[in-house]
């Protein structure tokens, strides 16, 4: 069963170690020590904290189409060149890059600090597990 460090369990919500530690003093996660002394979270108990606490969705409410997956976030960069536009979007821990007609940059009036969500509809999705560290 996998464990996780407060560090590592507050990277993969997207908030600081102090909510962690806050959500464990008010008994919404439960931090255990493991064999080495260490304080951790049981990897079921973080998935279950990350469906109840951190809903992906909060920021902005998600547009009604057949897209199942939204990314709401803030543009943070914008590359145009003649016909087509690089849009970034920071949506809590994760990047999400968008490729899109210059056109379509310009009507929807994307420019770095706008509140942005970016859809995804994919048939592929792969998944990894993260490399071991050294």
């Amino acid at each position: 069963m996998p464990y996780f460090r407060i560090s590592e369990a507050a990277r993969l919500l997207g908030v600081s170690d102090d909510s962690v530690r806050r959500w464990a003093d008010q008994e919404r996660l439960s931090i255990v020590q493991d064999g080495a002394g260490r304080m951790v979270i049981d990897g079921v108990e973080l998935a279950r904290v990350a469906q109840q606490l951190v809903p992906s969705e909060a920021a902005l409410p998600a547009p009604a189409e057949s897209a199942r997956n939204h990314f709401p976030g803030l543009v943070t960069s914008v590359r145009k060149d003649g016909v087509m536009a690089q849009v970034e979007i920071q949506a809590g821990p994760h990047r999400v890059v968008s490729l899109m007609s210059r056109e379509a940059a310009e009507e929807l009036g994307l420019d770095v600090g706008v509140a942005a969500i970016a859809s995804v509809k994919a048939t592929n999705v792969v998944v990894d597990l993260p490399r071991e560290r050294p």
